[in-house]
């Protein structure tokens, strides 16, 4: 089963958030990069959705390592993927 991947606004914003910050700091083909390897693992997790760990006691909710700077957090549904948001791995963590 392929499950559907809906991005929150959340989602998008820190995802071009930290898009941008790459873009300050290096340049467009990281950017490229970062982009080109956030969308393989959206594609990965839509077929195997529990493959990254679940965060705490709750399954539904797990964390992605995109890079080892970002990371990517989601829920999953009975039938679809909500993208959370993404975090640079390098900022005070954070608890969920």
């Amino acid at each position: 089963m392929i499950y559907k991947v809906i991005f929150s606004d959340e989602a998008t914003s820190t995802f071009e958030s930290i898009g941008q910050q790459i873009q300050a700091k290096w340049s467009e083909r990281e950017v490229n990069e970062f982009r080109k390897k956030s969308y393989s693992i959206v594609e990965m997790i839509s077929k195997h959705p529990l493959m990254f760990k679940a965060l705490g006691n709750d399954p539904s909710v797990r964390k992605a390592f995109i890079h080892k700077n970002c990371s990517m957090f989601y829920f999953v549904g009975d039938n679809y993927i909500e993208l959370l948001f993404f975090w640079d791995n390098r900022q005070d963590p954070i608890f969920i």
